[in-house]
């Protein structure tokens, strides 16, 4: 995990009045040790050095890797993975393909396009570069970083209908965050998750729908920052995650589409495939987020326990998962 989010020592709960950055890390912790598992935590942040002699001294069968980023950079979670395996030691999670297909948007929308697995049509403003549209993409726009998660950088301004507002944004995304920016077409309608688990053989968990409650008049139901992030706005907005009511018919198509999904991405362990259900009723695909927050009480825990499956056991297959996860280096022993 991060260094900053090794929970404090002492600590017997997570706080329910508060939001507090070490919540899922404490209660993965708690959930391992009560599984009867003898686990080290370990903080990392930009320097691989403390990784090597936490493996020297410790020898773990396995690492549970909650790291979300490396020299603070998300995409750089992709090489952790990838040393990882070049240490030949197994590991929790996506492996390195498939978060790095996933990490970038741009690519991996090429990637589903090229599988006619629907997304909204898009465009990639490099930094750097005038920002023009092109004549095809129709506003009005969803504009975010191009390669990062956790809705950073996405607020109501996101949301863009004219060329001024466009370029303003993407400027704004890439001198706040010194990262390219991608614009989509905005899809208006609910959106929804599916969780999934596994290597080859993929488990699906009932769908989750993210209830936007009362936003604020004219705002549009979108999961900015605020929404995602800010404890005290979910509440007096009344936000909240629930289980989807979807036809039948609808509800196996998004599950069919979240495994092809999954499968175009080489992704692996566990994932949540978010989608943008049109007033029409037709599904987008929006992003797929390989190693989902574990924490309790958020969107994968939630689609996980609607599915009666509990959390503690929800860990352990995560760790069988990463044990048996088929990685090259164990085919040259």
């Amino acid at each position: 995990m991060h260094e900053d989010l090794i929970p404090p020592e002492g600590i017997t709960k997570v706080p329910l009045d508060q939001y507090v950055p070490w919540k899922t890390e404490f209660e993965v912790q708690v959930g391992l040790r009560e599984l009867g598992h003898e686990i080290r935590p370990l903080g990392v942040s930009g320097d691989l050095a403390p990784i090597v002699a936490a493996i020297e001294e410790f020898d773990p069968h396995i690492v549970f890797n909650l790291l979300e980023a490396f020299h603070t950079i998300p995409s750089y979670n992709q090489y952790v993975a990838s040393y990882f395996e070049l240490l030949r030691r197994p590991y929790t999670g996506c492996n390195p393909r498939g978060l790095m297909l996933s990490r970038d948007k741009a690519l991996s929308r090429k990637l589903l396009s090229f599988h006619r697995i629907p997304g909204p049509a898009f465009q990639v403003f490099p930094r750097g570069r005038v920002v023009r549209k092109h004549a095809r993409l129709r506003f009005p726009l969803m504009v975010k970083t191009l390669a990062s998660d956790g809705s950073i950088g996405l607020a109501q301004a996101s949301i863009v209908d004219t060329g001024e507002k466009l370029e303003n944004r993407v400027l704004y995304l890439h001198e706040t965050f010194d990262l390219d920016a991608i614009a989509e077409e905005y899809i208006p309608g609910r959106e929804v998750y599916v969780s999934l688990l596994g290597n080859k053989r993929l488990t699906s968990f009932p769908i989750i729908e993210l209830d936007f409650g009362k936003l604020a008049a004219g705002a549009e139901p979108i999961a900015t920052s605020k929404v995602k992030w800010d404890w005290k706005y979910q509440k007096d907005r009344k936000i909240r995650i629930r289980p989807a009511e979807l036809p039948e018919e609808l509800d196996l198509r998004l599950v069919r589409l979240a495994k092809r999904v999954y499968r175009a991405l080489g992704l692996s362990g566990y994932a949540r495939i978010d989608f943008r259900l049109s007033e029409a009723g037709d599904p987008y695909v929006i992003e797929a987020n390989p190693n989902a927050d574990l924490g309790r009480e958020e969107e994968f825990h939630e689609s996980v326990y609607a599915g009666h499956m509990k959390y503690n056991e929800l860990l352990q297959r995560i760790l069988n998962l990463g044990l048996s996860y088929p990685a090259e280096w164990r085919h040259v022993l």
